[in-house]
Protein backbone atom coordinates (compact mmCIF):
# COMPACT_ATOMS: atom_id res chain seq x y z
CA UNK A 1 0.00 0.00 0.00
CA UNK A 2 0.83 3.77 -0.44
CA UNK A 3 1.39 4.18 3.39
CA UNK A 4 2.74 1.03 5.09
CA UNK A 5 4.69 1.95 7.03
CA UNK A 6 4.45 4.51 10.24
CA UNK A 7 4.37 8.38 8.86
CA UNK A 8 5.29 10.57 11.98
CA UNK A 9 2.11 13.31 12.54
CA UNK A 10 2.75 16.26 12.72
CA UNK A 11 0.96 20.02 14.10
CA UNK A 12 -0.54 22.05 11.75
CA UNK A 13 2.04 24.75 11.36
CA UNK A 14 4.95 22.21 11.76
CA UNK A 15 3.40 20.69 8.52
CA UNK A 16 2.80 23.50 6.27
CA UNK A 17 6.55 24.05 6.85
CA UNK A 18 7.32 20.31 5.89
CA UNK A 19 5.36 20.74 3.20
CA UNK A 20 6.77 24.32 1.96
CA UNK A 21 10.08 22.43 2.33
CA UNK A 22 9.40 19.09 0.14
CA UNK A 23 7.90 22.20 -2.67
CA UNK A 24 11.30 23.52 -2.78
CA UNK A 25 12.90 20.20 -3.17
CA UNK A 26 10.65 19.02 -5.85
CA UNK A 27 10.88 22.53 -7.40
CA UNK A 28 13.30 20.88 -10.94
CA UNK A 29 12.20 18.08 -10.74
CA UNK A 30 9.98 15.80 -8.98
CA UNK A 31 6.43 15.64 -7.38
CA UNK A 32 4.30 16.03 -4.20
CA UNK A 33 1.44 14.09 -3.92
CA UNK A 34 -1.52 15.55 -1.50
CA UNK A 35 -4.01 13.68 0.14
CA UNK A 36 -7.00 14.63 2.38
CA UNK A 37 -9.55 12.57 4.18
CA UNK A 38 -12.29 12.28 6.86
CA UNK A 39 -10.17 10.63 9.81
CA UNK A 40 -12.28 8.73 12.60
CA UNK A 41 -9.55 9.00 14.84
CA UNK A 42 -8.60 5.09 14.54
CA UNK A 43 -5.44 3.52 13.14
CA UNK A 44 -6.52 0.23 13.85
CA UNK A 45 -9.49 -1.77 12.77
CA UNK A 46 -10.01 -3.18 15.98
CA UNK A 47 -9.87 0.12 17.95
CA UNK A 48 -13.33 0.84 19.22
CA UNK A 49 -12.56 4.10 21.02
CA UNK A 50 -13.95 6.65 18.36
CA UNK A 51 -14.25 10.34 19.39
CA UNK A 52 -17.29 12.88 17.99
CA UNK A 53 -15.24 15.30 16.81
CA UNK A 54 -14.53 15.52 12.78
CA UNK A 55 -11.38 15.04 11.95
CA UNK A 56 -9.62 14.99 8.95
CA UNK A 57 -5.92 13.84 7.84
CA UNK A 58 -4.45 15.28 5.77
CA UNK A 59 -0.95 13.13 3.77
CA UNK A 60 1.87 14.17 1.93
CA UNK A 61 4.35 12.30 -0.18
CA UNK A 62 7.32 12.71 -2.71
CA UNK A 63 9.82 9.79 -3.45
CA UNK A 64 11.59 9.49 -0.35
CA UNK A 65 9.64 10.99 2.47
CA UNK A 66 5.90 11.61 3.55
CA UNK A 67 4.59 13.61 6.37
CA UNK A 68 0.71 13.99 7.72
CA UNK A 69 -1.27 15.98 10.06
CA UNK A 70 -4.89 15.33 11.56
CA UNK A 71 -6.75 18.62 11.90
CA UNK A 72 -10.39 19.16 14.07
CA UNK A 73 -13.28 20.45 12.12
CA UNK A 74 -12.24 24.23 13.91
CA UNK A 75 -8.84 24.35 12.50
CA UNK A 76 -9.57 23.26 9.11
CA UNK A 77 -10.79 26.92 7.72
CA UNK A 78 -7.46 28.58 9.09
CA UNK A 79 -5.41 26.03 7.53
CA UNK A 80 -6.96 25.86 3.85
CA UNK A 81 -6.27 29.44 3.83
CA UNK A 82 -2.86 29.32 5.07
CA UNK A 83 -2.73 25.82 2.28
CA UNK A 84 -4.22 27.90 -0.40
CA UNK A 85 -1.32 30.85 0.07
CA UNK A 86 1.45 28.17 -0.12
CA UNK A 87 0.14 26.30 -3.16
CA UNK A 88 -0.10 30.02 -4.75
CA UNK A 89 3.39 31.10 -4.26
CA UNK A 90 4.06 27.15 -5.03
CA UNK A 91 2.83 26.50 -9.01
CA UNK A 92 5.17 29.06 -10.07
CA UNK A 93 7.44 25.84 -11.10
CA UNK A 94 4.35 24.72 -13.34
CA UNK A 95 5.39 23.83 -16.92
CA UNK A 96 3.28 25.99 -19.62
CA UNK A 97 0.84 23.73 -21.93
CA UNK A 98 2.00 23.59 -25.65
CA UNK A 99 -0.80 24.05 -27.49
CA UNK A 100 0.77 23.73 -30.78
CA UNK A 101 1.06 20.07 -30.27
CA UNK A 102 -3.10 19.45 -30.07
CA UNK A 103 -4.70 17.67 -32.25
CA UNK A 104 -6.76 19.59 -34.95
CA UNK A 105 -10.65 18.40 -35.01
CA UNK A 106 -11.23 15.88 -37.73
CA UNK A 107 -13.56 17.39 -40.38
CA UNK A 108 -17.25 15.54 -40.75
CA UNK A 109 -17.39 13.88 -44.14
CA UNK A 110 -21.59 14.71 -44.26
CA UNK A 111 -23.14 11.61 -46.41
Amino acid sequence: QWYQRRVPITAGDGFLLALTKMFQNTRSSGSVSITMKKYDGRTTKNNKDCPNDNLCLIRAATNNKKISTVLSNKEVTKFQMSYATLLRGNMDALKKHDKSKEKKPLKRKDV
